[in-house]
């Protein structure tokens, strides 16, 4: 039975993939993009052609000519790039294949044309779909569902946005990544072999290539092996598989930590990334509720997913594993600690951005959260107010994004009133037109006039 859904969600993502918007426009992207095709076309890491090209064609937006192209130079003494090179990595096969596209159909090989760009948005869209798949098999083997609540997730959070409107950002990517690192450590944690340990280190090391931050979700596998540790005893092999881990984890860091000493002139990231952090984390309450930037109001999906978690921390949920509470337990440890980093960066709101996009990478977790509140919910609450909650948590979703794309909304932040009423009252009058306008005029959504 899970073998014909997965199929059939790999039918779903086959057909939706031509409304993946392939194109670059925002700065990130750019950043992201030019690591690839900086490594394939000119081999070194040195952006000034590719920041041009880019800003010639509209791309970047406002203050982009400034902070890339302007007289800000790192240490190496190249131009600036705050992004990771783990995307890049994760696109290389399907930018290959956008190669082999320009050599048929005799579009420009330089790196830049349409084939290319397809290429690496249909990677993330790919990428995406595969963190579903993964995500729903960990429910399904858990609670007994979890094709439902994959696809609720997909649908009623940001990572929509950021697989077909604006895939060249790195959270597709970084999910995915993730999401590989949570279920290779849930299939190996039974035993703790050599093996597992360097499978999971590699895996830790390439979710922190595509988000620094996503290394962090490593505090789970690190709870378990601690627990695991204490009731074994056994401090000789424990000592042995953490240096093995640890080995492993920095190998698979080893691409970010190259790229960083080439275009940074050091190990880790920009200087003034280090300057953004306030390590108290004042702002992990607004991460969350702030009535502008919060996560929990940009997705109020999560406050279910999140209920879930909690439900199967307390016990309260019954699953496939004997130590389900614990597992809980590890997965809401890893959501707090992306509260706190989220909180403790300075540009913790993420404006202009299409919600709190530094959450996205949680999309397993809440994946797993509705599943477990599901099953929570069909012996404690009537499945139509569940339904209901989750369909009411989805709309609201696709109403902002909606009117962040034809821009309806302040793109700065929300205002709850406005964006409800819109949402709730003039959107489902309009959605056939917007729907008929995406396939028809795509490139009139989401882009802003320059600056």
């Amino acid at each position: 039975m899970l073998t014909k859904r997965l199929f059939a969600l790999a039918l779903l993502a086959l057909l939706t993939l031509p409304a993946v918007t392939t194109r670059i426009y925002a700065s990130d992207e750019v950043e992201y993009f030019a690591f690839l095709r900086s490594l394939a076309f000119d081999h070194d890491l040195s952006f000034q052609n590719e920041y041009q090209y880019f800003h010639s064609a509209g791309a970047g937006g406002p203050g982009f000519h400034e902070t890339f192209l302007g007289d800000r130079y790192t240490q190496a003494g190249r131009r600036l790039n705050f992004a990771t090179i783990g995307p890049a990595l994760l696109w290389a096969p399907f930018y290959g294949i956008g190669h082999l596209a320009t050599v048929a159909t005799g579009a420009p090989q330089d790196g830049y044309s349409q084939p290319y760009i397809t290429a690496v948005a249909y990677g993330s869209a790919v990428y995406g779909w595969l963190a579903i798949f993964l995500s729903a098999a960990i429910a399904q083997q858990w609670f007994g569902r979890g094709l439902s609540a994959a696809l609720a997730v997909l649908v009623g959070t940001p990572l929509l946005f950021y697989m077909y409107i604006a895939p060249p950002f790195s959270h597709a990517c970084a999910t995915f990544a993730v999401t590989l690192s949570l279920w290779t450590w849930l299939r190996m944690r039974e035993t703790w072999s050599l093996r597992g340990v360097v499978l999971l280190g590699l895996t830790v090391g390439l979710m922190a290539n595509m988000r620094d931050q996503a290394g962090f979700f490593a505090i789970g596998p690190a709870l378990d092996f601690a627990r695991w540790t204490l009731r074994r005893g056994d401090w000789t092999r424990a000592l042995r598989l953490a240096l093995v881990g640890t080995a492993a984890t920095i190998v698979g860091y080893a691409p970010q930590l190259l790229a960083s000493r080439a275009v940074n002139g050091h190990f880790g990231p920009h200087e003034s990334i280090g300057n953004k952090m306030s390590w108290s984390s004042p702002h992990a309450f607004g991460v969350l509720l702030d009535p502008a930037h919060g996560w929990l109001l940009w997705t109020p999906l999560a406050v279910l997913s999140l209920v879930g978690l909690g439900a199967l921390a307390a016990g309260r949920v019954r699953t496939s594993r004997s130590d389900g509470q614990w597992l809980g337990f590890c997965l809401l440890a890893v959501a707090a600690l992306q509260i706190y980093i989220n909180g403790a960066v300075e540009s913790w709101s993420v404006a202009g951005s299409f919600g709190h996009r530094r959450f996205v990478e949680l999309t397993p977790l809440l994946v797993i959260g509705l599943a477990g509140l599901a099953a929570f919910a069909a012996s404690a609450l009537p499945r139509r107010l569940l339904l209901g909650l989750v369909a009411l948590c989805v709309w609201w979703n696709l109403g902002l994004l909606m009117q962040f794309g034809t821009h309806r909304m302040d793109r700065m932040g929300l205002r709850l009133g406005d964006n409800a009423r819109q949402t709730f009252v003039e959107l489902p009058r309009d959605a056939p037109s917007l729907a008929w306008r995406y396939f028809t005029d795509r490139h009139s959504f989401y882009r802003q006039p320059r600056q």
